[in-house]
Protein backbone atom coordinates (compact mmCIF):
# COMPACT_ATOMS: atom_id res chain seq x y z
CA UNK A 1 0.00 0.00 0.00
CA UNK A 2 1.29 3.57 -0.91
CA UNK A 3 0.52 6.45 0.95
CA UNK A 4 -0.22 8.86 -1.89
CA UNK A 5 -0.25 11.95 1.02
CA UNK A 6 3.47 11.13 2.37
CA UNK A 7 5.45 13.90 2.28
CA UNK A 8 8.55 14.90 0.59
CA UNK A 9 11.17 17.94 0.80
CA UNK A 10 10.70 20.54 -1.79
CA UNK A 11 12.71 23.63 -0.65
CA UNK A 12 14.20 25.80 2.54
CA UNK A 13 11.94 29.16 2.05
CA UNK A 14 14.02 31.91 3.44
CA UNK A 15 12.62 35.38 3.58
CA UNK A 16 15.66 38.09 2.87
CA UNK A 17 15.73 41.51 3.18
CA UNK A 18 18.37 42.23 0.05
CA UNK A 19 17.64 39.76 -2.36
CA UNK A 20 20.20 40.34 -5.01
CA UNK A 21 22.93 39.86 -2.62
CA UNK A 22 21.69 37.20 -1.37
CA UNK A 23 20.97 35.18 -4.56
CA UNK A 24 24.78 36.27 -5.28
CA UNK A 25 26.04 34.65 -1.93
CA UNK A 26 24.21 31.19 -2.61
CA UNK A 27 25.63 30.76 -6.50
CA UNK A 28 29.38 32.37 -5.97
CA UNK A 29 30.29 31.71 -2.76
CA UNK A 30 27.82 28.63 -1.73
CA UNK A 31 28.01 26.96 -5.12
CA UNK A 32 24.11 26.92 -5.77
CA UNK A 33 22.72 27.18 -9.34
CA UNK A 34 19.75 29.84 -9.33
CA UNK A 35 16.93 27.73 -11.25
CA UNK A 36 14.43 30.56 -11.34
CA UNK A 37 14.66 34.06 -11.23
CA UNK A 38 11.71 35.26 -13.21
CA UNK A 39 9.97 37.14 -10.73
CA UNK A 40 11.05 40.32 -8.95
CA UNK A 41 10.24 38.87 -5.19
CA UNK A 42 11.55 35.18 -5.59
CA UNK A 43 14.50 33.07 -6.53
CA UNK A 44 14.63 29.39 -6.43
CA UNK A 45 18.49 28.18 -5.99
CA UNK A 46 19.84 24.36 -6.00
CA UNK A 47 22.86 22.56 -5.10
CA UNK A 48 22.48 18.58 -5.43
CA UNK A 49 19.32 17.66 -3.81
CA UNK A 50 18.83 20.87 -1.65
CA UNK A 51 16.52 24.04 -3.40
CA UNK A 52 16.19 26.85 -1.53
CA UNK A 53 13.53 29.23 -2.04
CA UNK A 54 14.39 32.95 -1.61
CA UNK A 55 11.70 35.41 -0.63
CA UNK A 56 12.10 39.41 -0.90
CA UNK A 57 10.85 40.79 2.62
CA UNK A 58 12.59 44.08 3.31
CA UNK A 59 10.51 44.97 5.92
CA UNK A 60 10.66 41.26 8.02
CA UNK A 61 12.85 40.58 11.15
CA UNK A 62 16.45 40.44 10.86
CA UNK A 63 16.59 36.16 11.16
CA UNK A 64 20.14 37.61 13.04
CA UNK A 65 17.52 38.77 15.56
CA UNK A 66 16.45 36.11 16.68
CA UNK A 67 19.15 34.18 17.79
CA UNK A 68 19.14 30.47 18.15
CA UNK A 69 15.95 30.65 15.95
CA UNK A 70 17.91 31.35 12.82
CA UNK A 71 18.60 27.93 11.85
CA UNK A 72 16.21 26.22 9.27
CA UNK A 73 18.20 23.40 8.30
CA UNK A 74 20.81 20.28 8.65
CA UNK A 75 22.30 19.12 5.91
CA UNK A 76 24.35 16.40 4.91
CA UNK A 77 27.85 15.41 3.14
CA UNK A 78 30.25 13.06 2.13
CA UNK A 79 33.08 15.45 2.99
CA UNK A 80 32.70 18.17 5.13
CA UNK A 81 36.17 19.19 4.96
CA UNK A 82 36.17 19.52 1.63
CA UNK A 83 33.03 21.42 1.25
CA UNK A 84 34.19 23.56 3.87
CA UNK A 85 37.50 24.12 2.13
CA UNK A 86 35.70 25.13 -0.91
CA UNK A 87 33.09 27.54 0.50
CA UNK A 88 35.97 29.34 2.97
CA UNK A 89 37.84 30.17 -0.02
CA UNK A 90 34.98 32.08 -1.63
CA UNK A 91 34.31 33.95 1.07
CA UNK A 92 31.40 31.93 3.15
CA UNK A 93 30.15 33.02 6.37
CA UNK A 94 31.66 30.11 8.69
CA UNK A 95 30.38 30.59 12.38
CA UNK A 96 31.94 26.81 13.16
CA UNK A 97 34.36 24.90 10.69
CA UNK A 98 34.18 21.58 10.68
CA UNK A 99 34.40 19.80 14.53
CA UNK A 100 33.82 16.33 15.54
CA UNK A 101 30.90 15.97 17.89
CA UNK A 102 30.11 13.35 20.58
CA UNK A 103 27.15 12.14 18.58
CA UNK A 104 28.83 10.89 15.93
CA UNK A 105 29.05 13.83 13.10
CA UNK A 106 31.27 15.89 12.07
CA UNK A 107 29.75 19.48 11.58
CA UNK A 108 30.33 23.02 10.01
CA UNK A 109 27.97 25.67 10.40
CA UNK A 110 27.36 28.18 7.72
CA UNK A 111 25.69 32.04 7.96
CA UNK A 112 24.07 33.56 5.00
CA UNK A 113 24.11 37.44 4.88
CA UNK A 114 20.82 38.20 6.69
CA UNK A 115 21.82 35.74 9.65
CA UNK A 116 20.22 32.37 8.33
CA UNK A 117 22.07 29.79 10.06
CA UNK A 118 22.67 26.01 8.75
CA UNK A 119 25.02 23.13 9.63
CA UNK A 120 26.60 20.70 6.94
CA UNK A 121 27.26 17.41 8.84
CA UNK A 122 29.20 13.66 8.03
CA UNK A 123 28.96 10.90 9.75
CA UNK A 124 32.24 9.67 11.53
CA UNK A 125 30.84 6.33 12.34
Amino acid sequence: MTDTNALRPFAFVLAVQDLERNTAYFRDVLGFRVDWADSTDWRILTRGGVRIMLGHCPDALSPAATGDHNYFGYLEVDDVNALHDEIAQKGAIVLQPPVDRPYGMRECTVATPDGHRFVVGQSIA
